[in-house]
C-alpha cells in the first residue's frame, strides 16, 4: 500500500513565477519516473525566514503532497539538494498506509479547487487594497496646503494663558507632579 508524503522546501525570494512553475514541474517528472502520484502542490506565499539561510531573509514557501511506497523520496531530495534556488527542505510521511487511492486523489482535487478558489479571493483582495491604497495617495497629492487647518479657529500669537487653560497652573520647584 502507498504511503503519503509531504515535501516541504523554501525557494528563493526573487525566482520568477515561471522559474517556480519549472521547479514544480521538474519534481512532477520525478514524481512520474518513479512512478508516484500527485496529490497537489500547496503555494504558501512569500514568508519571512526564522533565521537567515544563504543571504536571504525571506523565501517562497511550497508543499507538495503525494502518493509513493517509499522509493520516490530519495530521488526527490537529491533532486531539491542539487538545486541552488532551494534554500531547504524537509519530508514527512503524513500518512502509513493510503487504502483508498482514489478517495485520497479526489479529496486532493477538491483541496486544491478550494485552495486556487482562495488565491483568487486574496489576490482580488489584494488589487482592492492597492487600489484604495493608489486613490489615498492621489487625493493626499491634490491638496491645496492648508495642512494646518483643523477646524478651529486660527490664532496669530501664542499665549502662555493659552497653556494655563490646558494644562493647570505651573508647577512650583518644591511640588512633584505626581503629589
Amino acid at each position: 500500500m502507498p504511503r503519503e508524503y509531504e515535501t516541504t522546501f523554501i525557494v528563493q525570494p526573487e525566482i520568477s513565477d515561471e522559474g517556480a512553475k519549472a521547479i514544480l514541474a521538474r519534481l512532477d517528472g520525478v514524481l512520474d519516473t518513479a512512478g508516484a502520484t500527485r496529490l497537489m502542490c500547496e503555494d504558501h506565499g512569500k514568508r519571512k525566514l526564522a533565521f537567515e539561510i544563504k543571504k536571504f531573509h525571506k523565501g517562497h514557501y511550497y508543499t507538495l503532497m503525494y502518493l509513493d511506497k517509499g522509493k520516490v523520496v530519495p530521488e526527490l531530495e537529491r533532486s531539491l539538494r542539487l538545486d541552488e534556488s532551494i534554500l531547504r527542505f524537509l519530508t514527512v510521511q503524513a500518512a502509513e498506509d493510503v487504502a483508498d487511492v482514489e478517495a485520497r486523489k479526489a479529496a486532493a482535487a477538491q483541496a486544491e479547487v478550494e485552495q486556487a478558489k482562495r488565491a483568487a479571493e486574496r489576490a482580488a483582495r489584494e488589487a482592492e487594497e492597492a487600489e484604495a491604497r493608489r486613490e489615498a495617495e492621489e487625493s493626499g497629492r491634490g491638496l491645496t496646503g492648508d495642512d494646518d487647518d483643523f477646524g478651529g479657529e486660527e490664532r496669530d500669537e501664542y499665549s502662555p494663558r493659552d497653556d494655563r487653560a490646558r494644562f493647570g497652573p505651573p508647577l512650583d520647584d518644591d511640588e512633584e507632579e505626581g503629589a
